[in-house]
């Protein structure tokens, strides 16, 4: 059998549903109704032990703990196969199973032996930008690692290379841009426009029509509330709550939050 857990669940729902007529898979709350051992194995003849094409390769640069959440989540969707994750400290153990040959050095190998999709998990909100442009400049097209247990509105537009973590929530007619971080238990509201890189650390509450420029980061807790503008590479304090527009790279910390330049 070439396919994970995830995967077998979501091949049988896809199945249930074709069995009675509906548009998309059941949905994991929904009962397995009337799919005893007998049908199981049916299934399991029919469509896992046939051979299947290959899922795509993919390549992660970076190797540390966001790197290990971005593992589990592409794991669990089971659309890429892992080939290995890139680090600039040089080859090192094995990160959940999945190698650390070396640095980004490697890049050209990768996308050479047939590795055409990549994903920058990295922190840090400028390392993140300098990695998705390496990437994209090496060839490799970004992908999303998008937790099945965040809440994200179908009607939010998503750039590349973006992670929603577990417990995420995004609401309606929100803008992602590319390489952005909402992260664990983060909720954005409705008509937010988040800039590129930018890192919505967890707990983080932003409310509805927030603005959010490039490479800014919200720290843990923190609280925006609604039609704010946040300016690019600001950080917003832990636990701030930030009632005024913000300009470009402050420090904003306090209730409320007061800010001053980053040097």
């Amino acid at each position: 059998m070439q396919f994970s857990p995830a995967v077998f669940e979501r091949r049988l729902r896809e199945r249930l549903a074709a069995e009675r007529g509906a548009p998309a898979p059941v949905p994991p709350a929904a009962p397995l109704a009337g799919w005893d051992a007998a049908r199981v194995s049916e299934f399991l003849r029919t469509e896992l032990d046939a051979p299947a094409a290959p899922l795509p390769r993919a390549v992660i640069a970076g190797a540390g703990g966001h790197a290990k959440v971005i593992i589990e989540i592409l794991e669990e969707s089971g659309d890429y196969e892992i080939s290995a994750c890139t680090t600039p400290d040089g080859p090192s153990a094995p990160l959940l199973g999945i190698p650390v040959p070396g640095g980004d050095d490697l890049l050209a190998r990768f996308h050479v032996s047939g590795v055409r999709h990549a994903f920058a998990a990295i922190g840090d909100n400028r390392a993140r930008r300098q990695a998705l442009d390496r990437l994209t400049a090496a060839g490799f097209r970004l992908i999303n690692a998008v937790s099945r247990r965040a809440n994200v509105s179908p009607r939010v537009r998503l750039g590349a290379g973006i992670a929603i973590m577990p417990g995420a929530v995004v609401n309606v007619d929100t803008e992602i841009g590319d390489g952005v971080i909402v992260n664990t238990g983060a909720t954005v509201d409705h008509d937010c426009h988040i800039g590129p890189c930018v890192h919505i650390a967890p707990g983080a509450t932003v409310a509805g029509r927030v603005t959010i420029g490039e490479g800014a980061f919200l720290g843990a807790g923190c609280r925006i509330i609604d039609g704010i503008s946040i300016g690019a590479w600001t950080v917003v304090g832990a636990g701030a709550a930030v009632i005024r527009n913000l300009p470009e790279g402050v420090l904003a910390v306090g209730v409320p939050a007061g800010a001053r330049m980053l040097r």
